[in-house]
């Protein structure tokens, strides 16, 4: 890109917009320490956002965001960080990098037009991110790459920038290709010659770095050898992607393209998501005022990312399903605003991040929330008016107060008590429900109890605004095992979860294993007899019955018969009897789970005409049930899971031989799109409780699953008696 000179908006305040074309919204996506947090800061004090100090007028600094983060050293939340430059308001989404924390990176790309790909030049591009850029592919979305880590020793920017052709560009290679090459100092002890400069391949400029502020020049007769192929490969690049059908005819015959078509066409296809420029970042070395390619990057998203005026227009409904127009960025527009955030903060109450598509957010106005779709996650629908509190802009941890937030612009909204991730705001008389976007499916159980009588108090509301704050965890109130259980995406998502319980809510819980649902039954058929006799003085009690047990088909349940003659048992006992049954069944006859699957027949038995009773014949019909499971081979049931696992095609062998020394059956493989394949897979619950976290082992972390019951079987002889032994020693856990 050309020179311009900057302007940086002003430290210390809020940064409004007046038009959605003075608005670019752009998020970083980036694997965990490509450096996406460190070029924040670093493009925030080119902008003049912060100083050199890394702080703004009032203290704030860009990386004050989280206690959770500062104590882990990661970004696990999404963060908003407005900055200014050439009069435009840059909307900055930073997205945690690690798998856990997808959820977030999903609502960064929601409410961002275009996303800047931070890769490092030491660790090269993960499957995770290679898996989002090819969902950004999919929407069109536009996007760049911004290579970092150019000070460690092993870095090579040429090298990566190689990489990022064959990965990104894998279906056009010449529509990943550097804006600059690296212009070096000399080599220092190490070997490593240091990145000091940017050598410009359409304006054939040199900017310097090394002061500190960037300074250009005129480069030398070898630094325009240095780069001449690369800008001829750039600009047919270009070209290739330019609406001008004759300028490649013209370039061929030796004709010179002056740089502003050039740069016009390179900003229009960068726009439309056909061309992706790799540039590259680093921090400002101290004492420095402008790190590093930090200026090229804020030029590149100023004058060649779209504004929110070129978004699609959005769909919508009615809350009540019917059709409504799509609508468009227009600030004189309907209401139309979503949820991306929902946050917690101990002064000002729930905060939340707010993109308006469509008409103008106002302070201080009734909306109307509704969304949103996620009942099974402990998320309820929502078709409510609220009351907006103040609005404002981030900075860290600081909030400065804006009076309204107009179509494409992002604000933070307080005092939204009702409004959750995900819901959509709108004008109360014209209610409006945009579709939420997908959710990934958290499937690692965290099973957890109250440390104390005073944390069980608190518990429920605690976890409810837990879930409330992210709705890629669910809450469930396993009716079976009696657990609740937090459904999460990984390990790094439980402890964040159970830090921000203890820490924002005052609910201390303690983990504790996972149980799953297992079901006991007969293998053959038995009898049983229930003798309940007992006389202490007055009325005693007299109960006598004969059942026999046999097994049914899976999926049966209790099936109950009468088949006693002659009055044995009163008719008026013959429930009780049933009632007495069921209760054991539903307690468990061996190790502790239900009884299922069985037909319990009554046989025979005895009465007494004053010591009888309903609660007599209960317990009689409990003990006969216990005698005929004593006598006979008990069944432990286990649930099955229906498995889809979605992996490159590079990973089919591991995963299923994975899955084999899990007791898994593989059922089939297809074909699910370019390189990828799908393994459908049985296999017990028991062994699958940790697979979110080793199938990300096993894929290298671009692997996704889902699971859904498929039916009971019965549990392997030398598993069942491990489990056995296990309910003898008072645990009922696997």
């Amino acid at each position: 890109m050309g020179a311009t000179s900057h302007q940086a908006g002003a430290a210390g305040r809020a940064l409004t917009a007046d038009r959605p074309s003075s608005i670019r919204n752009v998020v970083l996506v980036g694997h965990s320490g490509s450096g996406k947090t460190t070029l924040v800061e670093a493009l925030a004090l080119t902008a003049g956002a912060v100083n050199r100090a890394g702080r703004v007028e009032d203290g704030a600094t860009v990386s004050d965001y989280d206690e959770i983060e500062h104590r882990r050293q990661r970004s696990v939340q999404l963060s908003l960080v407005p900055v200014e430059w050439g009069g435009i308001k840059i909307n900055i989404l930073d997205t945690p990098g690690y798998a856990d924390f997808v959820g977030e990176l999903r609502a960064g790309l929601r409410a961002a037009d275009a996303a800047l790909f931070v890769v490092s030049a030491s660790d090269g591009i993960d499957g995770a991110t290679r898996m989002v850029w090819d969902e950004c592919e999919a929407v069109g979305m536009p996007r760049a790459i911004v290579v970092t880590h150019l000070e460690a020793a092993r870095s090579d920017y040429t090298q990566m920038t190689t990489v990022c052709g064959e990965i990104f560009g894998a279906d056009d290679p010449d529509a990943v290709i550097p804006l600059y090459l690296p212009l070096h100092g000399p080599a220092g002890p190490d070997g490593h010659a240091p990145v000091t400069g940017l050598l410009g391949l359409l304006s054939q400029r040199v900017y310097e770095y090394s002061s500190g502020e960037r300074v250009e020049r005129d480069p030398d007769p070898a630094e325009l050898a240095l780069i001449a192929d690369a800008r001829a490969r750039l600009i047919e690049g270009i070209i290739a992607e330019s609406e001008d059908e004759s300028l490649m005819d013209r370039y061929l015959g030796g004709e010179e393209i002056d740089l502003k078509t050039l740069v016009d066409d390179l900003e229009r296809a960068v726009a439309r998501g056909t061309f992706h420029p790799v540039l590259m970042a680093a921090p400002a070395s101290d004492g420095a005022r402008q790190g590093l390619g930090t200026v090229e990057l804020l030029e590149l998203v100023t004058g060649g990312f779209p504004t929110p005026l070129e978004r699609a227009a959005v769909p919508v409904t009615r809350p009540d399903g019917s059709a409504r127009p799509a609508v468009t960025c227009d600030p004189d527009g309907s209401l139309v605003a979503e949820v991306v955030k929902t946050s917690s903060d101990p002064y000002v109450g729930r905060v939340s991040l707010v993109r308006v598509f469509s008409g103008t957010l106002k302070a201080e106005e009734t909306v109307h929330v509704s969304g949103h779709g996620l009942a099974d996650r402990g998320h309820e629908d929502h078709d409510v008016d609220e009351r907006v509190g103040s609005l404002s802009s981030p900075f860290g941890k600081q909030q400065r107060v804006l009076t309204r937030c107009i179509a494409g612009d992002l604000a933070c909204v307080a005092k939204l008590t009702r409004a959750e991730t995900g819901d959509t705001l709108s004008a109360k008389d014209d209610p409006l429900l945009m579709e939420p976007w997908t959710m990934p499916d958290p499937l690692l159980p965290l099973a957890i109890e109250a440390h104390s009588k005073a944390d069980e108090d608190k518990l429920s509301q605690g976890l409810a605004r837990l879930v409330a704050e992210d709705p890629t965890m669910r809450l469930e109130q396993n009716p079976h095992t009696h657990q609740v259980v937090l459904w999460c995406l990984g390990e790094a998502h439980q402890d964040v979860a159970l830090e921000r319980l203890r820490t924002r809510y005052g609910v201390q819980v303690d983990p504790v294993p996972h149980k799953v649902s297992l079901r006991e039954t007969f293998g053959a058929k038995a009898a049983g007899r229930g003798r309940h006799v007992k006389q202490s003085g007055g009325h005693g009690q007299f109960a006598i019955c004969e059942i026999e047990v046999e097994p049914l088909p899976p999926g049966s349940g209790i099936e109950f018969v009468d088949k006693v003659v002659g009055g044995a048992v009163p008719r008026q006992f013959i429930p009780s009897v049933e009632k007495g049954v069921r209760t054991q069944a539903a307690r468990g006859v061996a190790a502790g789970y239900p009884l299922v699957d069985v037909r319990i027949t009554l046989l025979d038995g005895k009465a007494h005409s004053v010591d009888s009773s309903d609660a007599a014949f209960q317990t009689a019909g409990a003990l006969a049930l216990r005698e005929a499971a004593a006598e006979a081979r008990i069944e432990l049931l286990e649930p099955v899971a229906e498995l889809a696992v979605l992996v490159p095609d590079e990973y089919v062998g591991p995963v299923m031989s994975d899955l084999a020394g899990r007791r898994g059956r593989v059922v089939g493989t297809d074909q699910a799109g370019p390189g990828r394949t799908r393994v459908r897979a049985e296999i017990p619950e028991i062994e699958i409780g940790r697979y979110a976290v080793e199938l990300r082992s096993v894929s290298h972390g671009t692997g996704r699953f889902a699971r859904a019951y498929a039916r009971h079987e019965p549990m392997p002889p030398q598993i069942a008696e491990k489990v056995r032994g296990q309910a003898e020693k008072g645990s009922r856990q696997v």
